[in-house]
């Protein structure tokens, strides 16, 4: 295996064969594991370099990248202003449970029901709406005390065209063109306080992409203070923060990149020339990702038209290849630097031909039996975990100095159906 593919910070991790076997036996496979240290390393990081850019700022962590109560506790203990991105009433529950501040939540849905909208403005302080209709079903029953709306500037990038989140053919947000008819409508209703958002895709890893972004989002929003008469309270950059899922790719500097975007933040929000507004990201992966990794068992080696090696987890237990074709380093638990003597697909147990978490993928031999690590899986791995072909969800595990911890149970089939009448 060429030297540049032993690239990723827990390879010392799952080299450790008789640690990772002892994992295997005693909470089963497929397992996630987390650890601890790479989790919290990454979010010190990203704060120390967003402070050295920005003096009033906010990290609301997605949480629809990872909800396990047990890590955003440990999360919020090591960053205690850390804030929540939230987008469904599940994610406000879980926000409430491991005391995720009100003030420092951002709740931004999409075609939201009536009482989706009730509970968020109960449950957030920062109310970002993805459309005018939005706000119209609210203001039936409420005028918030402050609103923000979701712009969409006509582009959008991420590392795939199904993470794209912004531009003509994104469901998301508010074209420039409509966007003041929104503050204006919300502005009439008594409406004093305001932000401005965009989330314009995921996965991206280009600095000057990020500055391009947000001078989108701060000349519309200079814009609308001119027409409209207010200051902006707060701006949201979105998420998007990617990761080096691929060994070809070099990761974010993060530093380099706050350091443009409080450059430019600036330039357009000078502090002698009025309130500064907060500035707010809703990163995932950049936190989360690299800290986690699907422990799975080779079940079975097929050689047929092509290779397959079947693995005890499939696009149940992790959906992302499945869904969005993506790419995700696998190493041999032991002999992550073995010769690679081996192209196969990697695929699960389900009957669908698209359960596949590699497609002619370089690798050693294995045999049944053997262990195989899936890496980066910390965001939307279990987060997108399901039950087809009545499959339990797998457990989660934190490893702390290298010592485990169960931070979920492995599912059941009697609890797939604990909730069901069949008498």
């Amino acid at each position: 295996m060429a030297a540049s593919k032993l690239n990723h910070p827990l390879l010392p991790v799952i080299a450790d064969d008789r640690a990772m076997e002892a994992l295997a036996q005693q909470y089963g496979t497929p397992l996630y594991v987390y650890v601890k240290k790479q989790l919290l390393s990454n979010l010190t990081n990203l704060d120390n370099d967003i402070s050295s850019a920005f003096s009033n700022y906010q990290i609301c962590f997605a949480l629809k990248a990872n909800t396990n109560p047990h890590l955003l506790s440990l999360m919020k203990e090591s960053l205690p202003t850390l804030g929540a991105d939230c987008s469904s009433p599940g994610e406000l529950y879980i926000a409430d449970e491991v005391g995720i501040e009100q003030e420092r939540r951002i709740y931004t849905g999409n075609y939201e029901s009536t009482k989706e909208l009730k509970l968020a403005i109960e449950s957030a302080e920062h109310l970002n709406l993805d459309d005018i209709s939005s706000y119209e079903r609210l203001r039936r029953f409420a005028i918030p005390k402050q609103v923000s709306f979701r712009l969409n500037p006509g582009f959008g990038s991420g590392s795939f065209p199904e993470i794209v989140t912004s531009g003509k053919e994104a469901k998301f947000g508010i074209p420039e063109e409509k966007i003041a008819n929104a503050y204006r409508m919300s502005q009439e209703d008594g409406v004093k306080k305001f932000g401005i958002q965009c989330m314009s895709g995921s996965g991206n890893l280009d600095n000057d992409y990020f500055v391009h972004l947000l001078t989108a989002i701060l000349e519309n929003a200079r814009k609308l203070e001119k027409e409209l008469g207010f200051r902006f309270s707060f701006i949201s950059l979105g998420g998007g923060y990617g990761i080096p899922y691929e060994n070809n790719q070099e990761p974010l500097d993060s530093k380099e990149l706050f350091g443009k975007l409080g450059k430019t933040f600036h330039e357009f929000y000078e502090p002698e020339n009025g309130p500064v507004p907060k500035f707010m990201i809703e990163p995932g992966k950049i936190i989360i990702a690299d800290a986690g990794f699907l422990l799975t068992r080779v079940t079975g080696i097929k050689e047929s038209y092509k290779n397959f090696v079947g693995l005890d987890a499939g696009m149940n237990t992790f959906l992302r290849p499945a869904l969005y074709k993506t790419y995700h380093k696998i190493f041999k638990v032991g002999e992550p630097d073995a010769p690679e003597k081996l192209v196969a697909d990697f695929t699960g147990g389900i009957c669908e031909n698209t359960d596949r978490l590699a497609t002619d993928r370089s690798f050693p031999e294995v045999e049944e039996g053997d262990l195989i690590a899936v890496m980066d899986v910390g965001a939307y791995g279990f987060s997108m975990a399901n039950q087809y072909n009545t499959r339990p969800k797998p457990a989660e595990v934190l490893l702390e100095n290298r010592k485990p911890r169960l931070i979920r149970r492995r599912e059941t089939v009697e609890d797939i159906f604990s909730h069901t009448d069949w008498n």
